[in-house]
């Protein structure tokens, strides 16, 4: 590829419970390159080089190098994590245990053959957040939040000046905290209680369970995250509040009941409009503010 290397692009990763997904952004559209998108699944509770293995697969064919310049990386992980120095906190989160401890930017660095300092990791959310505030959902806001549902549940605002990761997963929520309600693990175990039966993820509820308990399951899941919301939004007072995630595909099932249900009315409830691009281009474009 003949690229000026003032003009290499640099590399959006988004880091999921069970998959890689990494794409060259251009950092002045704020759009993704689509023809350089890769995807790979990953078994996320596996050893850790049948992690690492994975990821390279995805990562290594992005690499551009131009004499000693190297495309930079910016890699939006889930938390706990210690994103100034690279190292793994995962521990008990049903996905990536085999990490832990680990210093993740030493590793990958040294398999793609690039300095660790062309290397950032940023938290998953947060780099949602700045997608969709560059070019998507809250483009024509200034204070948002977002919240990203899926494997896990991610938090974050722009309300007091800089995106910041809000970390509200854990926040004591009914008998226990927030992510145990508000994510696909609760969906999965809740459809067990009611039906006795087991389901792989949300997708595969839809198809297969009754009407009734598909209507039963949402308006408690969407009680539960207006409850939720209603605290996040009378913190951070947001104008925009943009959801994301797997579980927003679902978005038909749950978001008239979530609206009657928030308490402020006039925060503006949108979809997201980049989906995974949210993450690529916000873990990406993170360069541009270093």
């Amino acid at each position: 590829m003949n690229i000026k290397t003032a003009e290499l692009p640099f590399i959006g990763v988004d880091i999921g419970g069970s998959h890689i997904t990494a794409a060259h952004v251009d950092c002045k559209s704020y759009k993704v390159i689509d023809e350089t998108m890769a995807r790979l699944r990953v078994a996320s509770m596996d050893t850790a080089e049948v992690i690492f293995d994975s990821w390279i697969d995805a990562l290594s064919s992005l690499i551009i190098k131009q004499g000693d310049q190297h495309t930079r990386i910016g890699i939006a992980m889930p938390g706990p994590f210690d994103y100034e120095h690279g190292i793994s906190l995962m521990k008990n989160q049903q996905k990536y245990d085999s990490l832990y401890g680990l210093n993740v930017r030493e590793i990958l660095s040294e398999r793609l053959g690039i300095p660790g300092e062309h290397i950032i990791f940023i938290n998953d959310a947060e780099a949602f957040l700045r997608g969709e505030l560059a070019s998507g959902a809250a483009s024509d806001f200034e204070k948002a939040i977002g919240v990203t549902l899926g494997t896990g549940l991610g938090s974050t605002s722009s309300c007091k000046g800089d995106v910041v990761d809000a970390n509200r997963a854990f926040v004591p929520f009914l008998d226990s905290i927030a992510e145990e309600y508000i994510s696909t693990r609760w969906f999965l175990k809740r459809y067990k209680e009611l039906s006795d039966k087991e389901v792989k993820n949300v997708e595969e509820l839809l198809s297969t369970a009754e009407a009734d308990i598909i209507v039963q399951l949402f308006d408690e899941f969407a009680t539960n995250l207006a409850s939720f919301l209603n605290d996040f939004i009378a913190d951070e007072k947001p104008e925009v509040l943009v959801i994301g995630g797997n579980i927003a595909k679902t978005w038909d099932h749950f978001i008239t009941i979530l609206q009657d249900k928030i308490v402020d009315k006039t925060v503006v409830i949108k979809q997201t409009e980049m989906w995974e691009d949210a993450a690529l281009v916000g873990a990406a474009c993170t360069w541009i503010n270093k």
